[in-house]
């Protein structure tokens, strides 16, 4: 993105955590939107097969967490991780094999190289390289950027243009009324779920985002993650998918938080290919 910025003013650490593994009690059962009980494999663990460029819906799984699902067992620097780990930071395992972070959801999420993934487990350690909050765009001072690597920030296409405006290139467009879960929550914690993205839906459910994947860039219409996640006419939240597949009620595929503001700071362009898989 052609845009200045305050990236040589950020500080970088190195932060830890492990590979916590899926949590379960003894009820087992959850129950979707129509009553119907459900017991699915989702958050935590190790979670093969699903990538940035993935479809993030139609698997038999609830709140899916693709990759890696990393906290820490301390709650205090398990807050650190959710606050500082931004989307786009290398994470390295214990053996030196690298990803990168995808975002924010109960865990921080990393996506791995498929044969990486496969010779993780739980409780393996691993090390973020947090860079990434406090990064402002000069030219922009309406535009609060959230959980972004400096370095995403220079490779996503577009940047400032003539008219002043911030240009953003977006796989999709979700409409106000798709937000679900995660309104009310800091947006440098877990991230948003987006409703009516299920192939298959009644046309009054469907809300046009039955082909998100995990690491498509989104803008959320009428969205303000400033200071927190709320509804705001006339603002847009720039999110990248970093969950899929739920099941409960007022939940489904989930963008991290990267950049908001009023909607007349962007300039958005609709480009099927503004996925974190391709400039990551």
């Amino acid at each position: 993105m052609r845009v200045r910025t305050n990236a040589d003013r950020l500080v970088t650490q190195i932060l830890t955590g492990e590979v916590w593994p899926p949590l379960a009690n003894r009820n087992g059962y959850h129950v979707d939107a129509d009553g119907h009980p459900f017991l699915l494999p989702g958050m935590g663990g190790v979670t093969l097969g699903v990538h940035c460029g993935d479809p993030a819906t139609g698997y038999a799984a609830d709140h899916l967490e693709p990759g890696l699902s990393i906290r820490h067992r301390e709650a205090g620097a398990n807050m650190a991780l959710q606050f500082l780990a931004c989307v786009g930071n290398t994470v390295r395992t214990a053996s030196g094999a690298e990803g990168f972070v995808i975002g924010q959801h109960a865990y921080v999420l990393a996506d791995f190289p498929e044969e990486t993934l496969a010779e993780v487990t739980v409780g393996d350690p691993v090390t973020v390289v947090a860079r990434g909050q406090g990064l402002r765009l000069a030219d922009h001072p309406d535009l609060v950027v959230k959980n972004c690597d400096p370095g995403l920030i220079e490779r996503m296409p577009g940047g400032t243009r003539a008219d002043g405006r911030l240009e953003v290139h977006v796989a999709a467009t979700a409409p106000a009324e798709a937000v679900g879960a995660g309104v009310g929550m800091a947006s440098e914690f877990a991230n948003t779920d987006l409703m009516g993205a299920y192939a298959g839906q009644s046309p009054d459910l469907s809300l046009g985002l039955e082909g998100l994947r995990i690491g498509d860039f989104v803008a959320l219409e009428d969205t303000d993650h400033r200071f927190g996640r709320g509804h705001r006419a006339g603002y847009v939240t720039i999110g990248v998918i970093s969950t899929g597949h739920c099941m409960l009620y007022g939940h489904g595929p989930g963008p991290s938080s990267l950049i908001s503001g009023p909607a007349d700071a962007f300039h958005i362009v609709h480009d099927s290919d503004a996925n974190l898989g391709g400039i990551r």
